[in-house]
C-alpha cells in the first residue's frame, strides 16, 4: 500500500530556532536592514555592492547554523510518509535536518546566478564579489527570489500541495503571497495542521488542528499525533 503523502509549507520560524532572524517580527527590518534596501531589484540596481555584503553574510549565518529538532522531526515523517516538504526559507536546515523531498520557494542562498539568466545557476559556500562572473558575461547574483520579482515556483508546488493527504503549515504568518495562497489548493476534507507561536487567522479552513508553540515543540506534538 503506498505511503500516504504529507505536505508541508514552512516559513522562517522553524529557522528562527536554529538562530537564524526573520523580519516579519521587527517592524519589517532585518538584521538592521530596511527590506527595500537589501531584498528588491531596485536595491540591487541601486546599491549591488550592499546587497552583495547582506547575502554574504545571511550565507556565512546559515553555514554557522544547525537544523532544530522541527527540521529532525519533519524529516522523521518520512519513515511512515511520502513527506514534501514547500519552504520559504533560503537556508539549507531542512535537507541538512535529513528531508529529502524540498522545493524552496524563494531560493536558495548557498547558489548564486547570472543576472541575466535565470538558468545559469552555480553553489556558492563562500562570497559573490562584484565583478564576479557568470559563463554568459553578466555579474552573478544571489539565487534569491526577492520581493516584488515573481515566484516560479510556486507553478511547481501547486500541484504538490493539491495532491496531500494531510497538509501541514509551520513557522510562517501565511501573510507573505503567493506562498500564503497555497493553503487554498488542499482538499476540504483533508487534515490541515498549523505550528506556529503566533497563529494567524484561518477560520476559512476546514478540518483544522492549530498548535500554537514554537516550531520545535509544536512538531514534536505533531510527531506523538501523527506516528502512533
Amino acid at each position: 500500500m503506498p505511503k500516504k503523502k504529507i505536505v508541508v509549507l514552512t516559513g522562517a520560524g522553524i529557522s528562527a530556532e536554529s538562530g537564524l532572524k526573520t523580519f516579519r517580527d521587527s517592524d519589517g527590518l532585518w538584521e538592521g536592514y530596511n527590506i527595500e534596501d537589501v531584498a528588491t531589484p531596485r536595491a540591487w540596481k541601486k546599491n549591488p555592492q550592499l546587497v552583495l555584503d547582506f547575502y554574504n553574510m545571511r550565507r556565512k549565518n546559515v553555514l554557522e547554523a544547525s537544523p532544530n529538532a522541527a527540521h529532525t522531526g519533519l524529516a522523521e515523517l518520512e519513515k511512515k510518509f511520502d513527506v514534501h516538504i514547500i519552504t520559504q526559507n533560503i537556508d539549507d536546515l531542512h535537507e541538512r535536518g535529513g528531508s529529502t523531498k524540498v522545493l524552496h520557494l524563494h531560493g536558495e542562498i548557498l547558489k548564486m546566478r547570472s543576472e541575466r539568466n535565470e538558468e545559469l545557476i552555480y553553489d556558492i559556500r563562500g562570497d559573490i564579489k562584484w565583478n564576479d562572473r557568470a559563463e554568459d558575461g553578466a555579474q552573478l547574483r544571489p539565487h534569491i527570489v526577492w520581493f516584488e520579482e515573481p515566484v516560479p515556483k510556486i507553478e511547481e508546488a501547486i500541484p504538490i500541495v493539491y495532491s496531500a493527504d494531510i497538509f501541514i503549515v509551520v513557522g510562517t504568518s501565511l501573510v507573505v503571497y503567493p506562498a500564503a495562497g497555497l493553503v487554498n489548493y488542499t482538499a476540504f476534507d483533508v487534515p490541515k495542521y498549523i505550528i506556529d507561536k503566533k497563529i494567524p487567522y484561518v477560520s476559512s479552513l476546514s478540518n483544522l488542528t492549530v498548535i500554537e508553540k514554537p516550531a520545535t515543540e509544536g512538531v514534536k506534538e505533531l510527531l506523538k499525533i501523527l506516528m502512533k
